[in-house]
């Protein structure tokens, strides 16, 4: 639907539903900091990000340009190279016994915050000083000067 929807902001809506569903797949493959990371950062703030760029552009029937016939010959042409891609995919497919992990705690997000806060406590607390200095940099970047009387 992101694909054959004809209005941008429908198609940045399904795919927000797309980017869900990979956050359920990531739960279910017991990837539980890569569902949140998922979740906040490409749900959150990128979906956010491709809304805004869509109402600023404002896009109508009269703005947007013709598509010439080369171009719908080409589309069409890509859509069938796909189509024969998915089909010789799902063709050499073939269904075994499931996988079962080694180590099924691998993917917890209790364990990284283990490992992040016993291994790399320094690294860490260094990014975050970074980080804190370069947030500190932008808001007296960004202050208005105010002239003293």
């Amino acid at each position: 639907m992101v694909i054959l929807t004809r209005n941008p902001v429908h198609s940045v809506l399904y795919l927000v539903i797309t980017f869900f569903t990979f956050t359920v797949h990531y739960v279910l493959l017991n990837a539980q900091f890569l569902a949140v990371v998922n979740f906040i950062v490409y749900m959150g703030a990128i979906m956010v990000l491709f809304l805004f760029v869509l109402m600023l552009l404002n896009l109508n029937k009269e703005t947007e340009p013709m598509k010439s016939t080369l171009v719908k010959v080409m589309g069409a042409i890509a859509g069938m190279c796909l189509l024969v891609t998915v089909a010789g995919s799902i063709r050499v497919l073939e269904v075994s016994n499931p996988v079962v992990l080694k180590h099924p705690d691998i993917g917890l997000v209790g364990n990284l915050g283990k490992v992040l806060f016993s291994e790399f406590l320094l690294p860490f607390e260094l990014s975050s000083i970074l980080l804190l200095t370069a947030m500190v940099g932008a808001v007296l970047l960004a202050k208005k000067e105010t002239k003293a009387i």
